[in-house]
């Protein structure tokens, strides 16, 4: 089943990594133009962008890199205006951008609340708000948002601040899905599990050093399947959300977590 996204045009912000290796919206990024999707590669890194953009280029795809921080209101309308001057349209809005910091209320400052709630949720609205005029203009658009399980499930971590913006995450994902279906925009969310992409290794790295290894180890064993997802079993999702074969499915969640949140109790 090839160019799934033939003649369409892929926003996809978080479309570095980090790190070596695949996170979630370089593979989805690249995953698009694979499937006949024009890119336009969005990352607060310019030169992790610009990678992507490489990778998709050697392989015969389209793609344009911008830098963006998406929790300022400025650069998200430049991004978006960027991807229409390039491109013309933007049929799909693939939200990637997301950061953990472990703490419960009385651990977690204000500052860091701020900062977790500004990337992971307010990022989205932005996005959101600068990007659903063209698509409603349009007549149709797909939105594609990344959550977690852990806005549905306690998964062992006290990161308040985190669990509780993807819970909203998925709410405004629901909003705008009801809002917009009749203007034919789609919107839904993917609810990660436990993952082992760079940006999970580097927190990992950073949190135990040494035993960030067998924390992996850990990590593997807590999941039904004997081990983590990848980048690429999440980047599958939303390219099967973002494609016409789920042209009647939204306001809805696709859990990606090998079984891991039916087990939890």
């Amino acid at each position: 089943m090839a160019a799934r996204l033939e003649d369409k045009v892929a926003l996809v912000t978080g479309a570095g990594s980090i790190g070596p290796g695949w996170g979630n919206g370089k593979a989805a990024a690249v995953l698009f133009a694979r499937e006949g999707a024009k890119v336009l590669a969005a990352d607060l890194r310019l030169a992790a962008a610009l990678e992507t953009k490489r990778i998709i280029e050697g392989e015969g795809g389209v793609c344009e890199a911008v830098a963006c921080d998406v929790s300022k209101a400025k650069e998200v309308a430049a991004m978006v205006e960027a991807c229409m001057k390039a491109f013309g349209r933007i049929d799909v809005l693939h939200n990637n951008v997301g950061i953990v910091e472990v703490g419960g209320p009385v651990e977690t400052s204000e500052e860091s609340w701020d900062r977790v709630n500004d990337v992971n949720l307010k990022s989205m609205f932005l996005t959101c708000k600068h990007s659903l005029p063209h698509m409603e203009r349009q007549g149709k658009g797909a939105i594609v948002n990344i959550a977690s399980i852990s806005g549905i499930r306690w998964t062992g971590v006290p990161y308040v601040s985190y669990s509780a913006t993807k819970a909203a995450v998925i709410h405004f994902t629901r909003v705008v899905a009801l809002q917009y279906a009749r203007a034919g925009i789609r919107a839904n969310s993917i609810l990660p599990g436990l993952m082992n992409t760079p940006m999970v290794h580097a927190s990992l790295v950073g949190a135990y050093g040494a035993n960030a290894e067998e924390m992996v180890r850990k990590r593997d064993a807590q999941c039904p399947m004997g081990r983590m997802g990848d980048a690429w079993d999440v980047a599958h999702a939303a390219l099967f959300l973002a494609s016409d074969e789920a042209k009647y499915i939204t306001g809805t969640e696709l859990i990606v977590d090998g079984g891991l949140t039916v087990n939890c109790v």
